[in-house]
């Protein structure tokens, strides 16, 4: 597969990456895409790597920790032949549970022990703030994961769901090298300026020479195209609740997947290559991290990394503009720098 470098700092990863959210839920949310399967999880993971996946995305929260732990099993003795990013920046429960943020230098430390210890290895190569703490200084949070990097820890520092100013402002204290948000044919965000007119993330990472790593790519797999009615769906599915998977937001986002949908017939694709393939289009920085559990969905995205989408075809996928909704409920909205 090919590669791409995010950041100007030496990494370089697979054109596509994996995201293994899905293989374990999120603290408080063990079941929010499905019950896991461990024994089909780890399948997932050795496939990848037999399709030349070297790009694996998990978090600290994921679980939460067994995750970590469960990538750990998948990757064995191969762990040298791939790049893991992992997440920190939760406050979590002794039972389990998100209790907010937190970028205190304290926690930076104790996640960081936590998750070399889950991850069986020295070493992290792409450690994340995953969501920002309003409460300490970006350039304090910075600080100690850098000394982390002078310390042989970690290689490469990276940001998600944070603004233009708040990566300005972590860049300067030490490189970033790659920002993680969620970017997709529904979700643009990151592509549009400030409201005070200032450079979007997009530009603001380009600039700096940071690398995008889009989560989501699939809307949390409406774009896929197999998504049953998340009226039908458990209680305990995060869909099910998604704002733009509810009442009108659904009706409209339909629309959206039936362009999608009559893109990818024509190209005799699937509706998820067609928006990875979009994705893919936006620049040689642009690494899309879309998360599965099951085999025969990896193979369907790393098809995307070889469809090539006409101009014609771009502008008329840009043009369908974003989904109706916001992203998030008001609470998960709140962690959010927008």
């Amino acid at each position: 597969m090919q590669k791409r470098a995010l950041g100007t700092q030496g990494l370089s990863v697979s054109a596509l990456g994996l995201g293994t959210m899905g293989m374990s839920g999120v603290a408080g949310m063990p079941l929010m895409y499905g019950a896991p399967d461990e024994a089909e999880g780890i399948a997932t993971i050795h496939h990848a790597l037999e399709l030349g996946i070297d790009f694996f995305d998990t978090a600290e929260v994921y679980g939460p920790y067994v995750n970590e732990a469960l990538l750990a099993r998948a990757l064995g003795t191969r762990r040298h032949e791939v790049v893991i990013a992992t997440k920190f920046g939760f406050s979590i429960t002794p039972d389990g549970k998100m209790a907010g943020v937190d970028g205190s230098p304290a926690n930076v430390r104790r996640a960081l022990e936590g998750c070399l210890q889950r991850l069986g290895t020295d070493h992290i190569d792409l450690w994340y703030q995953h969501r920002r703490d309003r409460s300490v200084p970006i350039e304090e949070t910075v600080g100690v994961m850098a000394e982390q990097v002078k310390a042989g820890k970690v290689r490469y520092l990276g940001l998600s769901e944070m603004s233009a100013e708040t990566i300005r402002r972590a860049h300067a204290v030490h490189p970033i090298s790659a920002v993680q948000s969620e970017w997709s044919l529904w979700e643009r965000n990151l592509e549009e300026p400030g409201a005070d007119g200032s450079a979007s993330i997009v530009a603001t990472c380009r600039e700096l020479g940071i690398g995008l790593v889009p989560y989501s790519p699939l809307g949390r797999g409406f774009l896929g195209g197999t998504l049953p009615d998340p009226a039908t769906l458990p209680d305990s599915d995060y869909r099910k609740h998604d704002p733009r998977l509810q009442g009108d937001n659904y009706q409209r986002n339909l629309r959206l997947l039936t362009a999608v949908n009559r893109m990818a017939a024509v190209r005799e694709a699937t509706p998820a290559q067609i928006a990875l393939a979009w994705l893919l289009a936006k620049g040689n920085d642009v690494v899309p991290i879309p998360g599965t559990k099951r085999r025969r969905y990896l193979e369907e995205n790393v098809g995307a990394t070889t469809l090539t989408l006409s101009a014609t075809e771009l502008a008329e996928l840009d043009a369908l503009g974003t989904a109706a909704g916001p992203r998030y409920t008001e609470r998960a909205l709140s962690m959010i720098e927008r």
